[in-house]
């Protein structure tokens, strides 16, 4: 009996052991990439949240009389400048709601939100109170409704309801990521990074988190990799013809493209010294972009951290740049809850009335 109960508790533990390890087991950077773009396709609602904040912006020549005030005043008003996005997506029937906000700091700072609702046929803006641009009080708040079919038609062009596929547009960029990463070397460019050393928001719970990195040692390559491996895949993908279409574009344009995109080993040659002199003109102090895989695979967070600075070639003038954006999914294919919901009614308004609306208010 003892050794019966022995030999159970031990293959218990096998089995708990087995599927630990099952669960918390860590792909190769690239393959965790490869499996996350393909269950991208699979997303048929989320919640999602994106932002993009410029963190550094400043321009200083080199002779200092040649500071241009307006210049340095439109760059402090973006430093710390932030693009924020919310919404709610669904695939079937197709809905899409988001809040767009930007908020400018400085002298002249301003914050607006723009409410946003989208259908397969219809999109919806809610006019916002944005400071310095008078709208009539009447109109604020108001949704104007654009009849997209009825704008194509007026336009000359045919109603393409898959460019605006979410689903289909996540595809192709997930396609388009998995063929240019692919390109580039595992040892050079990626690598794991533990979840706790990720920064990881709240919420997020990330099985497996994989970094591409650019810096100054591997930029060359990184430019090269791109303008000739990556980039004749990509056109070979937007050939497609479920991307073509969805695109609006005509074999004969992406056919020009990719002639374009030939480049000889003369131009290679040039390419090669022109890229040997950047070490002088861009120095990298941080490009990564993280990929967060939550436990099913699914790509619930992505992150991208840039600080550069740019010395143009012959002057002393000097540029900096950096910034952070990021994006977070979350609810994956549960049921969606819309906050905005399609607008009805006496909130809605069409262009034309939007339109003599503003002419009246203005005297036109």
């Amino acid at each position: 009996m003892t050794k019966r109960m022995g030999a159970l508790l031990l293959t218990l533990l096998l089995t708990v052991s087995l599927a630990l390890t099952a669960c918390s087991s860590k792909q190769e950077p690239k393959e965790a990439l490869k499996t996350a773009a393909a269950n991208a396709s699979k997303l048929t609602s989320y919640e999602m949240s994106s932002n993009f904040t410029i963190n550094e912006l400043s321009y200083k020549p080199g002779d200092a009389s040649q500071t241009d005030p307006s210049m340095t005043q439109f760059m402090s008003m973006l430093k710390d400048a932030q693009l924020n996005v919310t919404g709610v997506y669904q695939s079937e029937p197709m809905q899409t709601e988001m809040t767009v906000g930007i908020e400018l700091k400085g002298d002249m700072g301003m914050t607006f939100n723009i409410p946003m609702v989208m259908t397969k046929e219809k999109l919806y803006v809610k006019v916002p109170n944005i400071p310095f641009f008078p709208i009539p009080e009447n109109m604020v708040n108001k949704f104007i409704e654009f009849d997209l079919k009825k704008l194509a038609e007026q336009e000359g062009t045919e109603f393409n309801p898959d460019a605006l596929d979410a689903a289909k547009t996540q595809k192709l960029s997930n396609e388009i990521m998995d063929a240019v990463l692919g390109e580039y070397d595992e040892a050079k460019f990626f690598k794991n990074l533990d979840t706790k050393d990720a920064k990881l928001p709240e919420g997020v719970d990330a099985k497996q988190v994989v970094q591409f990195t650019v810096n100054n040692d591997n930029v060359k390559e990184a430019v090269t990799v791109l303008v000739t491996k990556a980039l004749p895949k990509v056109m070979d993908i937007v050939s497609k013809e479920e991307y073509r279409d969805m695109l609006q574009l005509s074999q004969a344009d992406i056919d020009k493209a990719k002639e374009d995109l030939k480049i000889s080993e003369t131009d290679q040659a040039e390419m090669a010294k022109d890229l040997d002199k950047l070490k002088d003109v861009l120095t990298i102090n941080t490009f990564n972009i993280d990929f967060a895989l939550d436990k099913n695979d699914f790509p619930v967070y992505q992150k991208m951290v840039a600080d550069m600075l740019i010395k143009p070639e012959d002057t002393k003038d000097e540029m900096k740049l950096a910034f952070t954006g990021s994006n977070t999914y979350t609810k994956i294919n549960e049921k969606p809850e819309f906050k905005i919901n399609i607008p009805t009614g006496d909130d809605v308004i069409t262009m034309e009335e939007f339109e003599q609306l503003m002419n009246s208010s203005y005297g036109y």
